[in-house]
């Protein structure tokens, strides 16, 4: 082989490595962009992710989390814009939350603000701001109810928008939604655009997306049980404080009542209680004594039960008779009270002179007297509807005073209803022949041994379990 040969082969061979090696460069280059490109794209998530973490527990609420959420997965797979759609409590519509600048509409827009909108943007941006969608209608709503992300590569085109105006404009728009879902509850839908000019979304942006989705539905989740709980924080200060002010209500003592000794307890179910008891010294001289249950328990029995407290006190001296007092009572509270909703009480009016007393009773429980003479116990139920039964004439007309008379020794003990349906583990009631036998047990020991030995004959029936109603115990023991 001549030199002229040899020199042919070697300057096809140095061309073809020159070739190789430029492919090799390029080869390397694209690497390298891929490379950067998939550190920017991580880059982002992990900020993506660090904001995500720092709103949830944020004061600034629910709305600078929705926020984070939709302009961080712009960032992360560069959309031109996004929102996020979230159930009503029913769970029948969304509700638009955040909706970035530039975001293509994602629901129908009707004809008139698509006219609006070509003389002033602001009704485009107003309609899509205010718009709610049937959770079951619409690209959010098939997302919604199929369960999983789609990637869109034109949204007019999309079946949901078949019979729907659109405010698109020009160009495609593609885009990509994902339905947001928590401890196996829907919460709502995400979902990023890009239109006019820019290229639509691939697979990769796709992949990316859904991870997004998952981190943003798990910080939804999250931010709602954080709210749910200081809400309920909130809730339970709340009621301790109604609690205290309830408290504050009963007697802060028992009162001084010429010839008999007073002992009363109250023992809320709940924090907040339905029952009550009182004592009034009434303009003549009079003592008054007091017991009432509001039928329910809650917040609502406890209001009820202050208005009754606060009525009673206001009208005890309207009248020399207590039951035209219990009829004042009655009218001034009847149209205030739910239809499901009464008031059952014991009302007993004591004489300046001590001894003879008059009792009138709205429906309430019947009550006590254990006699020394006899040591026997009988119960004394004067005729009476609840209050909120009637608005008037049937309770007056049914509702009558009875003169009483104790002797030295004898206990008179009125009580709630939540004494005798006290249950125990086999769901047996306290009844009454076990209040009478404690109570004709502790009466000749007196009106505090009353109260200490039918709480204790109670609590050793129910076994620890827990207390279903309120409990209120008022003894008079005539001295």
């Amino acid at each position: 082989m001549d030199w002229h040969h040899v020199s042919a082969i070697l300057g096809i061979a140095l061309t073809v490595c020159f070739l190789l090696i430029g492919r090799l460069r390029r080869r390397l280059w694209r690497k390298r962009k891929q490379l950067s490109a998939f550190e920017a794209e991580e880059s982002r998530m992990f900020d993506f992710l660090h904001d995500l973490g720092e709103a949830i527990g944020k004061e600034a609420g629910q709305l600078g989390l929705y926020r984070v959420i939709v302009e961080g997965v712009n960032q992360v797979v560069g959309a031109r814009g996004g929102a996020v759609y979230l159930l009503d409590d029913p769970g029948e519509l969304l509700q638009p939350k955040h909706i970035s600048d530039h975001c293509p509409p994602l629901v129908g827009v009707p004809v008139e603000v698509i006219r609006r909108a070509k003389k002033d943007p602001r009704a485009m941006e107003s309609h899509l701001r205010l718009a709610q969608q049937p959770a079951d209608q619409g690209v959010l709503g098939s997302v919604l109810q199929s369960g999983k992300p789609a990637l869109i590569p034109d949204l007019k085109s999309h079946e949901a928008f078949r019979d729907a105006f659109h405010g698109f404009g020009g160009g495609e728009v593609s885009a990509m939604l994902a339905p947001l879902r928590h401890g196996g509850k829907d919460l709502g839908v995400l979902a990023v655009a890009r239109g006019g000019e820019e290229s639509p979304f691939t697979p990769n942006d796709f992949t990316v997306f859904r991870s997004a989705a998952e981190q943003s539905a798990f910080a939804l989740g999250n931010a709602l049980l954080y709210r749910e709980a200081a809400e309920k924080r909130q809730f339970e200060s709340d009621l301790r404080s109604a609690s205290e002010v309830q408290r504050i209500l009963l007697p802060q003592g028992d009162p001084v009542i010429p010839g008999f000794r007073v002992a009363a307890t109250n023992l809320p179910a709940r924090i907040i209680s339905g029952d009550y008891y009182d004592h009034l010294r009434l303009a003549d001289g009079s003592h008054g004594v007091v017991i009432a249950d509001v039928s329910g328990k809650g917040v609502a029995a406890g209001i009820m039960m202050a208005m009754c407290r606060s009525v009673l006190r206001a009208e005890a001296d309207s009248s020399d008779d207590p039951g035209e007092v219990l009829g004042i009572l009655n009218r001034q509270l009847f149209s205030d009270m739910r239809e499901d909703m009464f008031i059952s009480l014991f009302y007993g009016v004591i004489a300046p002179e001590g001894g003879t007393m008059r009792l009138v009773r709205a429906g309430h429980e019947p009550a006590l007297c254990y006699r020394s003479a006899t040591r026997k116990i009988e119960r004394v139920r004067p005729p009476g509807l609840a209050i909120g039964v009637d608005d008037g004439p049937a309770f007056e007309r049914v509702t009558r005073p009875v003169d009483f008379d104790m002797s030295s020794g004898d206990c008179l003990l009125f009580y709630t209803d939540g004494v005798k349906e006290a249950v125990d583990s086999n769901e047996q009631e306290f009844g009454m022949d076990r209040l009478e036998a404690a109570f004709q047990a502790a009466a000749p020991l007196g009106a505090e041994a009353v109260l200490s030995e039918i709480r204790r004959e109670v609590e050793t029936f129910a076994g620890g379990g827990p207390q279903m109603d309120d409990i209120t115990l008022l003894v008079l023991e005539r001295r």
